[in-house]
């Protein structure tokens, strides 16, 4: 239920323009820090990668959840596949909002020559807990801010994002 609640929260805010969205990604650059979590000047989700390649935990935790549920159809490090797109790619031109609303939604793409269906993720919690690490993952790959394969180095948990976590996977303490 929690999902569904979730979801349904993200579309509102999306459809309300409650959210600030460029027509794409706009500039990465995080400008601040909440618990862990940081923000581009629009306010939406980024990366923070420092000098010694340490990526953020949000950047992290993106690449274990692609890969845990993305790579199948997208291909390894979000480079596409003969099934699916690129969404290295993809990130380049997608707001926020509209990489929310297609992963909890799905999308449909029909011509002459083929049907592509991406599925709906928005009840399934091991994606929809996680669509703000999938997408700053994928927009650090789309920025070329981290390479291929698995971070080497990463910040620690934050305590507020465990707390997140927890709520929205329904961990009860």
């Amino acid at each position: 239920m929690r999902i569904i609640c979730l979801v349904a929260a993200a579309a509102f805010l999306v459809a309300a323009g409650g959210i600030a969205f460029a027509d794409g990604p706009g500039d990465p650059a995080a400008v601040k820090s909440e618990d862990g979590k940081y923000l581009d000047k629009e306010g939406n989700p980024t990366f923070k990668i420092g000098a010694d390649g340490t990526v953020d935990w949000y950047t992290y935790s993106g690449f274990r959840r692609y890969h845990s549920d993305c790579h199948v159809c997208h291909g390894p490090d979000g480079m596409g596949s003969s099934y699916a797109p690129a969404l290295k790619d993809s990130l380049k031109t997608m707001s926020y909002g509209d990489f929310l609303a297609t992963v909890a939604s799905g999308r449909k793409n029909v011509n002459t020559a083929q049907e592509n269906v991406m599925p709906a993720f928005g009840d399934n919690p091991n994606v929809a807990c996680y669509m703000d690490d999938l997408y700053v993952y994928l927009r650090a790959r789309a920025n070329d801010a981290v390479a291929r394969g698995r971070p080497a180095k990463h910040e620690d948990k934050s305590p507020a994002y465990t707390k997140a976590e927890d709520s929205c996977m329904g961990v009860k303490h």
